[in-house]
């Protein structure tokens, strides 16, 4: 099946814009694109593809928002969105489903401002990184106004779980405790698709009558959630939870036949989802890293000038995941000539 064209609704420089989607009136055209370019709906595809999105959101996508990736070319999470647009609908005919994951935040979470205070009752700057000492020290302690108004686990000390928390991200390899500026929050615009990407992502769902599967993920207070498989601490010292493992998704992604990741952040969420999902392929059969593609092309890296860049970070675990057997792939190349892909 060779590429499809773009339909005319497709506008590329309305990328960067926030707007309504006319959705009958794109339920109607995506029909009539089915009709027109023989698309059979997905239950029927022989090979199952899945197209796995990560947090493709306002708050990390448009410049005027609170946590826009740029990357070092300033402009990355624009043109990551504009091209996973151009991919979806040149590929319509053969991915079977959209799997979009979405951050999902409050106020009062440990990587927000809010969570944390200084001995002047002050809280930390958004882009500050809690290292061990900073929180054993008291550098920075828990607010203590937060005590009585978090869903906590019964007996849970907040104060010895914040120690808790940065030794075990420590002890994992993870990044250090960063305190982020308020993003993705629940209800607000920023936490929505970007409109050019969740009017494909519809489209596609019309056109081969195979609703897109939304996965919420970083909703628990008490732990970071870059990866949509897990976050990134579950328990307490003691062993009680703060949160899970989300085994339906590793399934949903581990039944397709070929995965397609993109989304942001490339040094964040993508990464530690792609981390996740690595281990969880190893522990069935590393052979399945191979049905992986990553579109380097369609994602970004956290870079904030002057402050941090974690670009380097990024194309090192991207290196990782192709020396594991996955597929580091550009959209723009035709999906026949990816490796293995035809097979």
């Amino acid at each position: 099946m060779k590429a499809l064209p773009l339909p005319s609704h497709f506008h590329p420089g309305r990328v960067g814009e926030v707007y309504r989607v006319a959705y009958q009136e794109r339920a109607a055209e995506a029909r009539a694109w089915a009709r027109e370019h023989g698309l059979q709906p997905a239950v029927q595809d022989t090979r199952r593809i899945g197209l796995l999105l990560v947090d493709v959101q306002n708050t990390f996508c448009l410049p005027d928002f609170e946590l826009f990736v740029s990357g070092r070319s300033g402009s990355g999470a624009v043109g990551d969105a504009e091209r996973i647009c151009r991919f979806l609908y040149a590929n319509l005919g053969r991915i079977s489903q959209v799997v979009a994951t979405l951050d999902t935040h409050a106020a009062a979470q440990i990587f927000h401002p809010l969570f944390w205070v200084d001995a002047q009752g002050e809280h930390p700057s958004p882009h500050t990184q809690l290292s061990v000492a900073d929180v054993e020290s008291g550098r920075w302690r828990v607010n203590p106004a937060l005590a009585s108004r978090l869903p906590l686990p019964e007996g849970l000390d907040l104060a010895a779980y914040a120690c808790h928390y940065v030794r075990s991200l420590a002890a994992a390899g993870k990044y250090a405790l960063t305190v982020w500026p308020y993003h993705s929050m629940l209800g607000g615009i920023g936490h929505a698709l970007v409109s050019a990407v969740e009017e494909a992502v519809f489209f596609h769902s019309v056109a081969r009558a195979a609703p897109a599967r939304f996965e919420v993920k970083g909703e628990g207070a008490l732990t970071e959630h870059y990866s949509a498989l897990r976050p990134e601490v579950m328990a307490d010292a003691e062993g009680r939870p703060v949160g899970s493992r989300n085994a339906a998704l590793v399934d949903a992604l581990l039944a397709f036949e070929a995965l397609i990741i993109a989304g942001e952040a490339k040094s964040h969420c993508v990464a530690w989802t792609v981390e996740d999902l690595l281990a969880e392929i190893r522990a069935v059969d590393a052979a399945l890293a191979r049905r992986v593609y990553l579109l380097e092309d369609c994602a970004s890296p956290v870079v904030v000038p002057g402050v941090v860049d974690f670009t380097d970070a990024a194309d090192s675990a991207y290196a990782r995941f192709a020396e594991a057997g996955m597929h580091v792939v550009r959209s723009t190349d035709p999906i026949e000539t990816w490796p293995g892909f035809a097979k």
